[in-house]
């Protein structure tokens, strides 16, 4: 049996990093998706929802590195179920009204933003310098 879950929207707060006891990196992302429409009577809605994400190894390091609150990203992972319900994670808010955490575990990431878009002045990387240009004389074949 197999599951997965895809997921394209925008870092809610700054990825939170962490160690296991034995040292492995582990990344956790809360992940915002947007959905806008109209209603029947033309009035617009909209619905957010949110994903607590958790990466691990190289890819919670490379998360940690490069992204941001506001990023936009890519996920493709699995959900993780609450064991006692099989479903998402049910919780009562401080005001009173129900809420639920759909938990996934990031399988594969991708980045979406510009490079260096959203960095602070003066923290964007260098660009890399264009790649030497050769005369047709030169191509081997």
């Amino acid at each position: 049996m197999y599951h997965k879950i895809t997921i394209i929207g925008n870092l809610g707060r700054d990825p939170e990093m962490r160690y296991t006891p034995s040292g492995v990196p582990v990344v956790d992302l809360s992940v915002a998706t947007n959905s806008k429409w109209k209603n029947k009577d033309g009035t617009p809605a909209e619905e957010t929802v949110w994903f607590r994400c958790t990466a691990w190894r190289d890819t919670a390091e490379n998360i940690n590195q490069y992204l941001h609150k506001g990023s936009k990203v890519f996920i493709e992972g699995r959900l993780k179920p609450d064991p006692a319900t099989g479903g998402p994670r049910t919780y009562t808010r401080k005001d009173g009204t129900p809420g639920a955490n759909y938990e996934v575990t990031i399988e594969n990431i991708r980045f979406l933003d510009a490079r260096g878009a959203g960095e602070a002045p003066g923290t964007a990387l260098e660009e890399e310098p264009p790649p030497p240009s050769r005369h047709e004389a030169d191509i081997p074949f």
